[in-house]
């Protein structure tokens, strides 16, 4: 086995589906990935990336060219998590850092209702469809990538290789943390009614955004695993939002 293909197994796992299988959503994922297309665009993953270890203290995700039109973050977990999860952690995240921009635009592994599968997981890969080859690109590098998201030749083993050396993964208590984080009281609170008329209106439906918030709170609040403060934060946050 290759130095790069050990680093891809230790990241990701290999859980992400392949030839007649590659639409099947597995049961527990390792990774989670976010990709942005048609156009590629830097700056909207940037704030993504810079916004998950900045606001949720997780490691820096793997940044990837997908070979024809689009940027990656790839997020690897040293546990796999249900895959119902990991969809909803992929919706926090862009509801918080994405919500500007058009869902036929992104792409999520694993694939939820609203968002599709990206257009390949396979990194590095040719890719027929472009001629282009899909690599993972250096933090610096990958504005650059923006009009042009693929490589005309094969990516160096070796540097890829050493690319994915310093990638970390995502521990048991930095997810939970982490979904407690994006799943915050911000996330729960209801819009004020602001006029006489819209006082006597009915409530309005709990939006997606909260629903998915009161989720990943009640299942940190009901981890037995998880610490007790954080168990804790989430209890108040749920009483907070009523």
């Amino acid at each position: 086995m290759s130095r790069l293909e050990e680093e891809r197994r230790r990241l990701f796992g290999n859980d992400r589906g392949s030839g007649d299988a590659a639409d099947i959503t597995p049961a527990t994922t390792r990774v989670l990935v976010l990709e942005l297309a048609r156009p590629a665009a830097w700056q909207p993953l940037a704030a993504v990336w810079q916004g998950v270890q900045a606001d949720l203290a997780w490691p820096a995700p793997a940044i990837a060219v997908n070979g024809m039109d689009g940027l990656q973050l790839w997020f690897s977990l040293t546990e796999p998590v249900p895959a119902a999860q990991a969809q909803q952690a992929v919706a926090a995240l862009c509801a918080r850092y994405l919500a500007g921009l058009s869902q036929r635009r992104l792409a999520a592994w694993p694939p939820t209702s609203e968002l599709a599968r990206p257009q390949t997981l396979e990194v590095p890969a040719h890719q027929a469809a472009s001629g282009g080859w899909s690599a993972f690109v250096a933090p610096d590098l990958a504005a650059i990538f923006e009009d042009t998201p693929w490589l005309d030749l094969p990516p160096g083993v070796d540097a890829q290789a050493s690319l994915l050396m310093a990638g970390r993964s995502l521990t048991p208590a930095q997810w939970r943390a982490g979904l407690a984080t994006l799943a915050g009281p911000a996330a729960l609170a209801e819009p004020q009614q602001t006029s006489a008329a819209s006082t006597s209106a009915p409530p309005p439906a709990p939006n997606a955004a909260a629903t998915l918030a009161r989720d990943f709170l009640l299942q940190v609040m009901q981890d037995e695993a998880a610490p007790l403060a954080q168990r804790i934060e989430a209890a108040r946050a749920l009483l907070a939002a009523g």
